[in-house]
């Protein structure tokens, strides 16, 4: 099988130029002249675009001024990189805009790093400024002791701490005196724009490094989907204005959020609510009161939306557009979120990567490409290519699969990145020099250019020399016939004789259909069950690394037989280990779910 181009028409390389320059020069930008870009969930503060871009311009001033006028000097030595790390805030865009005009790298630390962590994504990225929020100080100050950064190089974005200078002191001074405005600096394409931390699954994570040519590249993706759409003669229902209303829950400095609810915010115009973080409750409330029309959310937060009993009785006939990426989400999730969605005709659904700058796969939009794709694929589909990608599935041996076949996806285009910064090892591994990217995601793709997720390349699991894929256990336990469960996770125990004789007890469960083995005997759960609160996810929505398989039933009893610790049972199939550590004993009966005590939580197999 050959590569395969996007079905969308193709992007244009873009001139040399910078990325803000090229963004605000746009016409879909431009059009409409104004409207209210940012609201602060928690306060209502609101900031038009119009506002928000004159407070850009004033903080890269700022930035840029010289020291005897209270500015950083940040253009003055070459090599600078600014730290950015804070929940979400009005803020976020105002610093993010005004660095990407400078054409000054910053880097996006995860907000929900513990010092040491935070130490070590400073080392790593080389920052020498870094803007923090007041609520993240004690972890910034306790970090920049470890990794000997300068307190005086330490700002707050938003809001205040005592002794320490603020963004909005800044700005503040540079509008009292009227220092004139800093021009765009001009830069090459490939210049880098800022980096972003992988979730590190392989290893420790690393810095992506995205470049001004990325970013124009997963900005025009939308533009070329909605002229598309336009030639349907098609109209989406939108807010006031004419302008969607979305909002930004998940974490800023995760690729996802960062473009779709930031960057991609102009096109088409919206309206993005701001939260410092998810809360259910919250999203709930601010949908009705500002009758938000576009939802994008993890599978993990999808989970809880779909379990909430206030998510059944919330007014949700606002909401036309429901989108999911980050991870797999199951079909039967899909299902349950579309029968509480009366306006959503079908889920958008995004594959992607930080190296792939958000996108590599996305669900064709209702009403492109009639008659390509059967109902049945279009529910199975992972996606297709967006605008500006082509793919390849290749075997183990280097080769190209055929159509139908599972092999490794490959990806190519203007959204793929300049590699990992500063590991040239891990570079040379995941971006090939003929410009491909190497997923580490195992595919199928049919002849009409529909792809379909199978497995994470690494995860797949050799059980007595045959290929298990843990999300084929997962997705059937999750259509469990009395529909116990409601999330799942799977992976590999230990082949130890003395492991495989302390499951026997297991019985070599098998998750059921219809009161009968759904699956075959290899791909039988051997490794214990537990019972726990719920499956360990990174902000992002991604499960942490973990020795445990997980089992979320929303009821009282699993297979009839044990009793809840809770109003909701929770069980977990213990699964994967490592040498580096032991494992606590399994019960001696935990096939017998009449014997089992759901109040030993971690003794059937938990690492040490």
């Amino acid at each position: 099988m050959p590569y395969v181009k996007s079905l969308y028409p193709p992007i244009s390389e873009p001139p040399v130029f910078n990325f803000y320059e090229w963004l605000t020069g746009f016409d879909a930008v431009n059009n409409p002249p104004d409207f209210t870009l940012f609201i602060d969930g928690l306060t209502g503060e609101k900031r038009g675009k119009r506002e928000f871009f004159d407070r850009a311009a004033h903080c890269a001033t700022a930035f840029a001024a010289p020291s005897d006028d209270g500015g950083l000097e940040i253009t003055k030595r070459p090599g600078e990189m600014v730290g950015i790390f804070s929940e979400n805030s009005l803020e976020y865009p105002t610093i993010v805009f005004s660095l990407l005009k400078l054409a000054v790298p910053f880097a996006l630390l995860p907000a929900y790093s513990f010092p040491t962590e935070l130490a070590y994504l400073m080392k790593l990225s080389g920052i020498t400024r870094l803007f923090i929020s007041p609520a993240l100080l004690s972890v910034a100050v306790k970090a920049a002791q470890e990794a000997d950064f300068p307190r005086d190089k330490i700002y707050v974005l938003q809001g205040s701490v005592r002794d320490m200078r603020s963004l909005d002191d800044m700005i503040r001074d540079v509008r009292a005196k009227g220092t004139p405005s800093v021009a765009v600096i001009a830069v090459p394409n490939e210049h880098l724009a800022y980096l972003s931390f992988s979730s590190g699954t392989t290893g420790l994570p690393k810095a992506v490094m995205i470049s001004h040519k990325n970013l124009y590249y997963t900005t025009m993706q939308p533009i070329v989907y909605h002229s598309e759409l336009a030639k349907l003669a098609t109209v989406s229902a939108r807010g006031p204005q004419d302008v969607n209303i979305g909002m930004a829950f998940m974490p800023y400095y995760h690729v996802a959020a960062f473009h779709f609810s930031m960057l991609r915010a102009f096109t088409p115009p919206s309206t993005m609510i701001i939260l410092p973080r998810w809360n259910l409750d919250k999203v709930l409330e601010l949908v009705e009161r500002y009758r938000v029309t576009h939802l994008g959310t993890v599978p993990s937060m999808t989970v809880q939306l779909i379990s909430s009993p206030k998510f059944q009785k919330a007014d949700l006939s606002s909401v036309v557009s429901y989108s999911t990426g980050a991870a797999h989400l199951p079909l039967e999730h899909r299902k349950k979120v579309l029968t509480r969605l009366p306006n959503v005709k079908a889920l958008a659904s995004v594959y992607g990567m930080t190296e792939c700058t958000v996108a590599g796969l996305q669900l064709p939009l209702p009403g492109l490409f009639p008659g390509r794709f059967s109902d049945e694929v279009l529910s199975n589909m992972t996606g297709i290519l967006p605008p500006g990608m082509e793919a390849r599935i290749i075997r183990e041996d280097g080769s190209d699969a055929d159509f139908n076949e599972v092999g490794e996806l490959y990806l190519r285009g203007g959204n793929v990145t300049l590699g990992y910064w500063r590991n040239e090892a891990a570079t040379k591994d995941t971006f090939l020099p003929d410009g491909w990217l190497r997923t580490g995601d195992r595919f199928t793709m049919d002849r009409n250019g529909a792809f379909f997720y199978v497995d994470r390349l690494k995860d797949t699991l050799k059980i007595s020399g045959v290929q298990v894929s843990p999300l084929e256990i997962e997705e059937t336990l999750l259509r469990h016939p009395d529909k116990l469960i409601a999330d799942a996770t799977v992976a590999g125990a230990p082949g130890s004789a003395s492991l495989t004789r302390k499951c026997r007890g297991l019985g070599s469960y098998c998750p059921m259909r219809d009161g009968a083995a759904a699956m075959a005997r290899h791909k039988a759960l051997r490794g214990g069950i537990e019972v726990i609160d719920q499956i360990p996810k990174s902000p992002s929505g991604k499960r942490c690394s973990a020795a445990v398989i997980m089992i979320l039933p929303p009821y009282a009893e699993l297979a009839g037989s044990v009793q809840a610790r809770s109003d909701r049972l929770q069980a977990n199939i213990i699964g994967r280990s490592s040498a580096d550590y032991g494992l606590w004993p399994l019960p001696e009966r935990l096939g017998d779910f009449d014997a089992y005590d759901t109040n030993r939580a971690g003794t059937a197999g938990f690492l040490k």
